[in-house]
């Protein structure tokens, strides 16, 4: 049953609308990525906490600050991927 309604959903116009947007945000602000993180291996009764982490504003800013550190370390050795 939830084989069929997965199969049965038209995603098409929703993903051609989430790429558009997208291109839109990017054309008129700063570059963004998105990610999906997974709770950890181990870690499962946390889910709690782990599902606050992303309105978390600290959380974020933790975020960006190993972006930077991690964007300075590409340029660094210039041979990122």
């Amino acid at each position: 049953m939830v084989k069929k309604w997965i199969e049965s959903r038209d995603k098409q116009p929703e993903t051609e609308y989430e790429e558009a947007k997208r291109k839109f945000e990017m054309a008129i602000g700063k570059p963004f990525i998105t990610l999906s993180v997974e709770i950890p291996t181990g870690f499962e009764r946390f889910s709690n906490e782990f599902l606050k982490l992303e309105k978390d504003y600290q959380f974020h800013e933790e975020v960006k600050d190993l972006i930077k550190k991690r964007l300075l370390l590409y340029s660094r050795n210039k041979n990122h991927p």
